[in-house]
């Protein structure tokens, strides 16, 4: 298995487009031209999903699972995507000295993530501060939302030899 840490992301530098969802297809479909893995099968949650439907459509991929694709957000979901984003990642930022504290309570867990997953409450406090972390430490994120918010919608199928399994996460256990 390769998990990729994209352009902008976790120890990754960032790239002069690393700041939008086009500039991230780009960069892993280079990188996986360059790596000769074009073909192989890609799992991908929300940002990753969108890229793994992409490499798909243009022919890249073998076998793609994409969950909860962004890439698929339709009217209100579009609308309110953006303003609630750029809020709670400055919440985010402005709380960061008391992530630990609040991703080991309950009612903490709940009020950071109802976003991201149907059960918030759920999730492992130490995953949920990395998480929370990583959002934080990613330079490119804020111009990722406003990119994502009114950008292009998932476009045109993938290859016909490509296997596309789309959902939702809605358990986490």
């Amino acid at each position: 298995m390769i998990t990729l840490e994209l352009p902008g992301h976790g120890q990754a530098p960032a790239e002069a487009d690393s700041g939008t969802f086009e500039g991230l297809a780009r960069s892993l479909d280079d990188w996986l031209v360059k790596e000769n893995l074009t073909g192989i099968d890609m799992v991908g949650i929300p940002l990753g999903a969108g890229l793994v439907l992409e490499i798909a459509r243009r022919g890249r991929a073998g076998s793609v699972v994409a969950l909860d694709p962004g890439t698929f957000w339709q009217g209100w979901e579009r609308t309110f995507f953006r303003p609630t984003k750029t809020a709670s990642i400055a919440l985010v930022r402005a709380l960061r000295p008391a992530l630990p504290a609040l991703t080991r309570n309950v009612t903490g867990r709940t009020g950071s993530m109802p976003q991201l997953s149907a059960r918030p409450w759920a999730l492992d406090p130490g995953f949920l501060l990395n998480e929370l972390q990583s959002f934080v430490d990613t330079p490119t994120f804020d111009s990722l939302v406003k990119d994502l918010a009114p950008g292009q919608m998932q476009e045109g199928p993938a290859t016909r030899s490509t296997r596309v399994v789309v959902g939702r996460v809605t358990r986490i256990a």
